[in-house]
């Protein structure tokens, strides 16, 4: 079976995923879809909206044949190795072509911003740090580097955009990978990445869905256009059996408790906290009453919103930098993790077994991986938003659950 990958979030899955979905695949002629999927803690450093079972509940419902988790150690991090961890799944299980939504919509344009910056790679880091040293935040001066070496050459990426960044970096780790994984893209279609207001097409960024939400107390009416209708009845569902979704308000106390319950050495000791910003941490969350106000607080021209939200999830995790670092250096995963599969995906992981290097993983009960120590604890963090026992059975469900399955041809789960 010919295979493709995509990487994704889908918090939640709307209608634009639908449409990547549904092009991607008439674009690769392919005939299975396996996404790899973060799992409870997202890249911009947020809780997800909803547990990664039942987001993969909305991508399999919604015609995704495979859904493997993306570890914590790469769901959490910067573009580049976000990319890296994905597309080392993707290669572990033999998939013939990756698509990703962008702005720019022509995959040579990557191609040849790759060489570009290969090419160019001593004078890009000088243009980084001669930014850096104006106080810029990193992001903002790889940015502004790209744009002063790439000034009057066409045909070259806009790489102020989120979504050219990570596609940037899924060719570009294809490459370093000597994948044989053939990278397309499909061009974005209506709302922006971070747009925060709903428009009048069917199609609104998960940034806006997840603000009615959170807006509305999680009043799920208006979204309905916005979504398929196997996510509007998992939303449903969800907001009527835990009672709401999951924000980061939810984990303030916890956050403030983890922070001024802690030395700054013992701060400075967790993955992102840099240049003294464990002294800052103390101060502001002491005079913060909830996390938005903390954050508006702590938030400075250096440090962008995400990188400080990471920073709090991996304090919220109590992830210490060199934990981080050995599992993540080779930015290569050490597994994948099966979370759900139809009876299409079922056969293809049949089809390749025997090709297939990396562990899969079914269950996780017995299996030695600090990688996979981090998805634990980041599922312990996550549960915490509940009351006893459900906090309890969240946490045990890590070990018990097996993959979903899900029947394609008569749409239940099974």
């Amino acid at each position: 079976m010919k295979s493709l990958g995509v990487i994704v979030e889908y918090n939640p899955f709307h209608n634009g995923h639908l449409f990547h979905f549904a092009e991607s695949k008439r674009v690769t002629g392919a005939e299975v879809v396996i996404a790899v999927m973060s799992g409870q803690f997202l890249q911009r450093g947020e809780p997800a909206l909803v547990s990664k079972w039942t987001r993969t509940k909305m991508a399999l419902a919604n015609g995704i044949d495979l859904v493997v988790e993306l570890p914590y150690a790469f769901a959490t991090q910067k573009a580049e190795i976000f990319a890296s961890g994905s597309i080392s799944i993707l290669s572990g299980l033999k998939c013939d072509s990756v698509c990703f939504g962008s702005e720019q919509g022509n995959i040579q344009d990557f191609e040849r911003t790759i060489e570009l910056m290969n090419e160019h790679s001593d004078e890009y880091d000088l243009f980084v740090q001669e930014f850096i040293s104006k106080g810029y935040s990193f992001p903002k001066a790889s940015s502004l580097a790209f744009l002063k070496l790439t000034e009057n050459k066409e045909k070259v990426l806009d790489l102020t955009q989120p979504n050219n960044i990570l596609g940037f970096h899924y060719v570009k780790a294809i490459q370093e990978q000597k994948s044989s994984i053939q990278p397309c893209t499909i061009e974005r279609t209506g709302a922006g990445y971070h747009d925060p207001d709903f428009n009048d097409t069917p199609i609104a960024s998960a940034t806006s869905i997840r603000k009615h939400l959170f807006d509305h107390s999680g009043n799920i009416e208006k979204v309905q256009r916005f979504v398929p209708k196997p996510t509007y009845e998992l939303l449903g569902r969800y907001k009527e059996h835990v009672g709401s979704f999951h924000q980061w308000e939810d984990y303030f106390s916890l956050l403030k408790y983890r922070i001024l319950c802690s030395t700054p050495s013992e701060l400075s000791e967790i993955y992102e906290v840099e240049e003294g910003l464990e002294h800052r941490l103390i101060h502001t969350m002491k005079e913060s009453s909830s996390f938005h106000e903390f954050m508006t607080k702590l938030k400075t021209k250096r440090y962008t919103w995400t990188r400080l939200q990471r920073m709090c999830t991996h304090i919220l995790t109590n992830t210490k930098k060199n934990m981080m670092l050995d599992v993540s250096s080779s930015k290569q995963s050490e597994y994948v993790r099966l979370l759900g599969m139809t009876k299409r995906g079922q056969a293809y992981l049949k089809q390749i077994k025997k090709e297939v290097e990396m562990p899969i993983l079914s269950k996780i009960s017995g299996v030695d991986s600090p990688m996979l120590d981090m998805d634990i604890r980041a599922t312990n963090t996550y549960a915490m938003k509940f009351q006893e026992p459900a906090r309890s059975d969240w946490m045990l469900q890590e070990f018990s659950k097996p993959p979903i399955r899900y029947d394609e041809i008569e749409q239940r789960f099974i």
